[in-house]
């Protein structure tokens, strides 16, 4: 049988059967988008002084006095700065 697209049964029962097993994965995936995103919002201020904050660690603070990234989503991305040193980072500007 084919139906209104053109598939076939087994397609459509290969198509469900890709959807339940991965569907997990769809929303870890979902979710880790809309937290970088929400990342990417959020501001450094301009005149933010790494070398105050002891609790990054020495290469973090040194990337990113090097870098300056505007956005929390930036600095995250920046190599040597490691997800703890973003939540310090965070409780610095007040998140």
């Amino acid at each position: 049988m084919v139906d209104s697209a053109g598939e076939t049964g087994d397609q459509v029962v290969e198509g469900a059967e890709i959807i339940i097993k991965y569907q997990g994965y769809i929303e870890r995936e979902k979710n880790m988008a809309e937290r970088i995103k929400r990342l990417d919002n959020l501001r450094i201020p301009g005149d933010i002084n790494y070398e105050e904050l002891k609790s990054i660690s020495t290469e973090g603070r040194q990337k990113l006095e090097k870098h300056k990234p505007e956005t929390i989503g930036m600095a995250s991305r920046t190599t040597g700065v490691s997800p703890s040193d973003i939540g310090v980072l965070l409780m610095y500007i007040g998140r």
